[in-house]
């Protein structure tokens, strides 16, 4: 079955900080790009973050340059995103993309993240 799964979301006060995980399985995992989608409330859904299929190209919105970084483990079929410092505005829920050299995407559910005191 092909499926991502992000984990890792929650609570946390401002100036704190989270790591999400997305799983996927069911297809090559290392043959796909990889992004972080957010929505926040009453918002469109955003681009945050990407990785190329090894690892060596991303690129972040710029809202997030500098305090959230993506990586993945392609021998773990996982991608990561760490986020520093965050604030109330990064109050969204996050979702997993994956995206073929055909433009084929596959989404995760989402997993919430509050940033609040």
């Amino acid at each position: 079955q092909v499926q991502l799964v992000e984990s890792g979301g929650g609570l946390v006060q401002p100036g704190g900080s989270l790591r999400l995980s997305c799983v996927a399985s069911g297809f090559i995992f290392s043959d796909w790009a990889m992004s972080w989608y957010r929505q926040g409330p009453g918002k469109e859904r955003e681009l945050v973050a990407h990785i190329g299929t090894a690892g060596d190209a991303t690129s972040y919105e710029a809202s997030v340059k500098g305090r959230f970084t993506i990586s993945r483990d392609n021998g773990k079929n996982t991608m990561y995103l760490q986020m520093n410092s965050l604030k109330p505005e990064d109050t969204a829920v996050y979702y997993c993309n994956a995206r073929s050299w055909s433009a084929h995407d596959i989404w995760g559910q989402g997993t919430q993240v509050t940033i609040s005191s």
